[in-house]
């Protein structure tokens, strides 16, 4: 069963003057993407505020709606009345998660072990990802997989008579596979085990905590974690604030350091030591991000960040820093495009099964724009012009191909606001996924972004 795809919508960026304004971001998707999974999975009646609205996290919340959830909007809020954890009734048809990996794959955890059939499709991006990693894990729980080749979608799933618990250990730093077992053994009886050799973001095992999931976790001195979770305990209803997306920040944030004249305020920033390590990149590089108001909201780390526009240098980007950064990379590529000297990015071997292989997409995007860059198996190089010079689309037909990635998209239309010349990319339709308030948001700071500029 297909996927109905967005027509592309071409736009462009051209050198703006400054960018000032005050400004929240959208809520932090990965949070989004779990409350709307945990209050549909819990007793009685979720109250979410500040979600995010992109499309990706609305796919996630009709798939728990189809599964039984009530899921409706009250104002400002969401309620969700769950079902109950081990309650989750069989869809009638596909789950269409469009281009939502992470609602995709966590639920395919959340639903693995059900003991009914359950098919996941997406779009022309999504169907291209590899599931294989999430997959794996439930086949050794007793889950039946039927896939497209390579482990893509369509998948459909068949839980096991009587699911079993395993101890895994998570092959890559990946938060998704860790999720995905994890939320597998909410329904599985007996203690799984997810073994984390490099930390990944932890809203996960937050967040179960919150709602009342058995669950501990250890850290050994070499720093590997140890994740518990004792299955088929009842999840209690919660009421949630999420906090801004530390990935959606990425860009005004960069757009504010790179563009003469700027000063930018962002409220309510998501600050979980493993989301920010581009903040403390782009300090390295001599940023001027000034973190205010540091304080506590639903167990998490937030902050208001003010930023301005400052004089970068490059840096080596350490590979043990990319789980904390990684959506970020495409426009750290951007920023040290503007940098003094070169910038060396190591470790980025997981860009290359994001929504677009990110890696090539940046490296392209970034040649075609005229920076000096280098790409390797799973490195980048890039060698900055300050004053951005000879930077952007020669020609109208040097247009930035998006992948169906809306990181990319972003991250070049950032570009354009600092560069000589303008940055076309061939797609704004897809940032829609993540973050529908970019345009509005960007072009009220003073950013210059036209739609259905671009030229191929």
């Amino acid at each position: 069963m297909g996927h109905a795809e967005i027509p592309l919508r071409p736009a462009s960026a051209s050198k703006s003057r400054s960018l000032k304004g005050d400004i929240r971001i959208p809520g932090d998707k990965s949070i989004s993407h779990r409350s709307f999974m945990f209050g549909g999975l819990a007793n009685g009646e979720t109250r979410i505020t500040g979600l995010l609205e992109g499309e990706d996290v609305i796919n996630t919340g009709k798939a728990m709606q189809a599964m039984g959830a009530s899921i409706r909007k009250e104002g400002d809020a969401w309620v969700i009345n769950g079902v109950g954890n081990g309650c989750l009734l069989a869809p009638e048809k596909p789950l269409d998660f469009g281009n939502a990996g992470t609602g995709c794959r966590l639920t395919m955890g959340l639903v693995g072990p059900y003991d009914f059939d359950t098919t996941f499709v997406g779009d022309a991006s999504l169907s291209r990802r590899p599931m294989g990693r999430v997959l794996d894990p439930l086949r050794l729980m007793g889950v039946q997989v039927r896939s497209e080749d390579g482990d893509r979608l369509p998948v459909t799933l068949h839980g096991p008579l009587a699911p079993a618990p395993i101890s895994y250990r998570v092959p890559m730093a990946s938060a998704q596979v860790k999720s995905a077992v994890l939320l597998a053994g909410l329904n599985v009886p007996g203690v799984t085990t997810v073994i984390e050799p490099v930390m990944t973001r932890d809203h996960t095992e937050k967040m179960l905590a919150g709602f009342g999931a058995q669950l501990e976790v250890e850290t050994g001195a070499d720093g590997v974690r140890t994740i518990r979770l004792e299955g088929r305990g009842t999840l209690t209803a919660q009421i949630i604030d999420v906090p801004g997306d530390p990935s959606s920040t990425a860009f005004p944030l960069v757009a504010a350091l790179l563009v003469p004249d700027s000063d930018v305020t962002i409220r309510n920033v998501l600050m979980n030591e493993t989301r920010t390590g581009l903040i403390l990149t782009l300090q390295e590089m001599g940023a001027n991000i000034e973190i205010i108001d540091p304080r506590q909201a639903g167990g998490e780390d937030v902050a208001d960040l003010r930023v301005r526009s400052s004089e970068l240098t490059g840096v080596n980007v350490p590979a043990d820093r990319a789980p904390s950064m990684i959506d970020e990379y495409p426009v750290l590529a951007v920023a040290a495009s503007f940098a003094e000297g070169e910038t060396v990015m190591t470790g980025l071997d997981e860009l290359r099964v994001k929504e677009s292989d990110r890696l090539s997409a940046v490296a392209r995007g970034l040649e075609i724009n005229g920076v000096d860059c280098t790409e390797g198996d799973d490195w980048l190089s890039v060698r900055g012009r300050p004053d951005g010079k000879g930077l952007g689309a020669r020609s109208e037909k040097a247009v930035v191909k998006t992948w169906l990635d809306h990181r990319i998209a972003m991250s070049f239309l950032v570009m354009g606001l600092a560069s000589e010349h303008p940055v076309h990319v061939d797609d704004s339709a897809i940032i829609a996924t993540s973050f529908p308030e970019f345009m509005d948001m960007m072009t009220g700071l003073g950013a210059r972004i036209d739609i259905g500029s671009a030229r191929g």
